[in-house]
């Protein structure tokens, strides 16, 4: 089985470059990305072929899909602040490049597609746990981007046939993810403020929670829905249904690295949802051997790799 993944020099990216390649079935893995917000050195040591180059480009996305049996789509201008500064450029690339993306894999005959989408979608609406079913308000361009990218699998699942599965991703983390920058995810962010001995930066009051969920559970589902071709025409939560504040975070987070953690507040940021739960019952359904890493194990796995830096 020959995949590609797009995006597949970032964070989640790499990490599931490395799970692919693990898997027996998997002969080759190719990856496309720009390396706006990915990096060579994430895919140091791993047998990949690297077309390096934007998903906005019709021909680099021929040349990486010929021959593939199937595509995983995560490249995109991530971040809700990022998407808030400059709206055009998240639509660029979320909502337009999967649309390209979705054409080279109909010219390339690719039958089948996973893409990510973001719990962000769900926005405004403030029902706990959030379910599939539930009404979408994004708050966010990003968020609108993202919902998208959905519609887009959806309608080219019923129009041309292809397998398609769209995972609403919950606040990823993981070693590879980057830190340092000003659209740095939570935990990375902490943890380079916490082991660099500064201040954890808090937007808000610290009370809104997240469903956080380690890279290698994101990589498993991935892997097993691309070996086994799992194919969901509506968007499935990729999370557990667990619910932490960025305050239990923080405690987390002191407990592991053992040392005390000092939190200053700052503004809440434009197009931030307070809370965020998924309910996981489609996920089960379709994978149930899946058994999620937990917050703590990695936690402490993202700051062994953090403290190799």
């Amino acid at each position: 089985m020959r995949v590609v993944v797009t995006g597949g020099a970032g964070f989640i990216g790499a990490n599931l470059a490395r799970a692919l390649l693990a898997r027996p079935e998997v002969d080759h893995v190719a990856v496309v990305d720009n390396l706006s917000t990915g990096s060579k050195a994430n895919l140091a040591g791993l047998d990949v072929t690297l077309h390096e180059g934007t998903i906005l480009d019709p021909a680099l996305l021929d040349a990486a899909f010929a021959g593939a049996d199937a595509v995983v789509h995560l490249a995109a201008l991530p971040s809700v602040p990022r998407s808030v500064a400059d709206p055009l450029a998240s639509h660029h690339a979320n909502a337009t490049g999967t649309l390209e993306v979705l054409e080279a894999a109909r010219r390339a005959g690719v039958g089948y597609l996973v893409a990510a989408s973001s719990s962000s979608v769900y926005g405004a609406n403030r029902e706990l746990p959030k379910r599939e079913t539930m009404r979408t308000a994004p708050m966010s361009p990003y968020a609108v981007s993202k919902l998208a990218t959905e519609a887009y699998l959806a309608a080219y699942h019923h129009c041309y046939g292809l397998g398609v599965l769209p995972l609403r991703f919950f606040n990823v983390f993981g070693p590879l993810q980057p830190a340092g920058h000003a659209y740095a995810a939570v935990l990375p962010a902490f943890l380079d403020a916490a082991l660099a001995g500064r201040p954890l930066t808090v937007h808000g009051d610290g009370g809104q929670s997240r469903d956080f969920t380690y890279v290698g559970t994101v990589t498993q589902v991935i892997s097993e829905a691309v070996v086994r071709r799992v194919v969901h025409a509506d968007p499935v939560n990729l999370a557990f249904g667990t619910r932490t504040t960025l305050l239990e975070l923080i405690d987390e987070l002191g407990s592991v690295l053992g040392l005390p953690l000092a939190a200053e507040h700052v503004e809440p940021r434009p197009g931030d949802v307070r809370d965020s739960q998924a309910d996981n019952s489609r996920l089960r359904e379709l994978f149930p051997e899946v058994v999620p890493v937990p917050l703590r194990e990695g936690i402490e796995r993202t700051a062994e790799w953090f403290r190799t830096l």
